[in-house]
């Protein structure tokens, strides 16, 4: 498993941010993860379902046999807390089911939702517009949320539209208005979503990017900002592709404070999460809230869709973002996330971004034993990846965040149909 480790924001050499307490001027950061979290949120509650999944294999060792001769075993009611502490883990990983938080807005979508959606409420959105992949879960969650509460939402596809309508692009055709975007136009995606945005907007209309209120809180008064959208008879908001916004990492902010609760998973035991990389945002959301909360884990993003060089672009300008926007420069100025994120390249390269017929196999063993629905894309990297740290790995909870995406299993079926009619047993 080849890693590439983040190496930006150490100070110093400084990580413990419990060093610094308010007589020195400098906000205690669990009171400031406290204040972070102080806002209206989408998601009723962080909590997620936690299950345990053991291995075990008949003959030899994991790597020698392959994990396709591994069996696997699911504890839907797992002992955590103290438990987790006394009790050696062995040959184990917990799950955190996320694609279970609610049947269409499920798995990472919904978390990095869980800040904004309150805001388009807020500020009276009547539009928002973002973009995607013909297949996009972000699309999807989005426009369900968005309907939910009365909001039209315009849908940038990339690429035309597929002879059948499934999966996640028949949730997005559903609940949004969807339009299919050639793909050198889709390329330049800032200039693409405003342009659209502007059009929607017409000539008495608003257009305000995600970040721009988050900002404009800082810098000008609410009343204002109010007044100001007001004057507008359409206010439409463009988010990034995949929610791929500072704002976004509130929801793992949120998420990592439930977890590191006494009764889950801790504040003390190290904890290796695994999580699939698409954008890469989720994995630095989570990578940021650890560090911000003290907790001695470590994130193990696995490189999906694009290259180590493109992701630290990425996460670099996350994190500048997040210290604009938020009253959290001094506390991420003092961030060493040299071991707290590392990306990692997937086990099994995937050749010009096909389907494997093995693993489509593999996704099918992992439901038929473990009642865990894995996609051959995303999550299914993130289990294999789990399993390998299981081998290795004796004083860490390994930890793998189920990012959703199951229904992209449709689409995936319909375009490679060769590597889904030969399932049998």
């Amino acid at each position: 498993m080849k890693v590439q480790r983040s190496t930006f924001f150490a100070v110093n050499g400084k990580s413990n941010l419990h060093r610094f307490h308010s007589s020195q001027g400098i906000p205690n950061s669990r009171d400031f993860v406290s204040k972070l979290l102080d806002r209206k949120w989408g998601l009723q509650s962080p909590a997620t379902p936690i299950q345990q999944i053991s291995l075990s294999s008949a003959n030899g060792t994991y790597k020698e046999q392959g994990i396709n001769k591994v069996s696997f075993f699911n504890n839907t009611r797992p002992h955590l807390g103290d438990e987790v502490l006394k009790r050696k883990q062995e040959s184990s990983f917990y799950i955190l089911r996320d694609d279970l938080l609610q049947p269409l807005v499920n798995g990472n979508k919904a978390r990095k939702l869980d800040a904004l959606l309150p805001l388009l409420e807020d500020h009276k959105v009547t539009d928002l517009v973002t973009c995607g992949g013909c297949q996009s879960a972000h699309t999807a969650a989005v426009a369900v949320s968005c309907a939910e509460r009365g909001v039209r939402s315009h849908l940038l596809l990339r690429g035309e539209q597929p002879e059948v309508l499934t999966g996640y692009n028949l949730v997005s055709t559903m609940y949004g208005n969807v339009q299919y975007i050639p793909r050198s136009r889709y390329a330049n995606r800032e200039e693409m979503l405003r342009t659209y945005a502007d059009m929607v907007a017409g000539e008495d209309g608003s257009v305000l990017w995600a970040k721009d209120i988050v900002e404009g809180l800082d810098t000008m008064d609410v009343a204002r900002m109010d007044d100001f959208l007001s004057s507008k008879r359409r206010k439409i908001l463009i988010v990034n592709e995949g929610a791929g916004d500072a704002l976004a990492l509130l929801g793992m902010f949120r998420l990592v404070q439930y977890l590191s609760q006494d009764h889950l998973l801790g504040k003390k035991r190290p904890v290796k999460f695994v999580v699939d990389a698409g954008t890469g945002t989720t994995a630095v959301g989570l990578g940021v809230a650890a560090m911000s909360l003290g907790l001695p884990w470590q994130i193990n993003a696995i490189m999906l869709a694009d290259t180590f060089e493109n992701y630290k672009r990425h996460e670099d300008r996350l994190i500048a973002e997040f210290m604009r926007q938020f009253p959290a420069s001094v506390i991420c100025s003092s961030l060493d996330m040299n071991h707290m994120i590392k990306w990692v390249d997937r086990q099994h390269p995937r050749k010009f971004g096909k389907v494997l017929e093995g693993e489509v196999e593999m996704c099918r063993k992992i439901a038929q034993e473990t009642g865990v629905l894995v996609d051959p894309m995303y999550t299914l990297a993130a289990w294999e990846t789990a399993t390998e740290l299981v081998q290795d790995e004796k004083s860490s909870i390994i930890v793998m965040l189920h990012t959703g995406g199951t229904l992209g299993m449709f689409g995936l079926a319909q375009r490679y149909k060769s590597c889904f009619t030969t399932l049998a047993d």
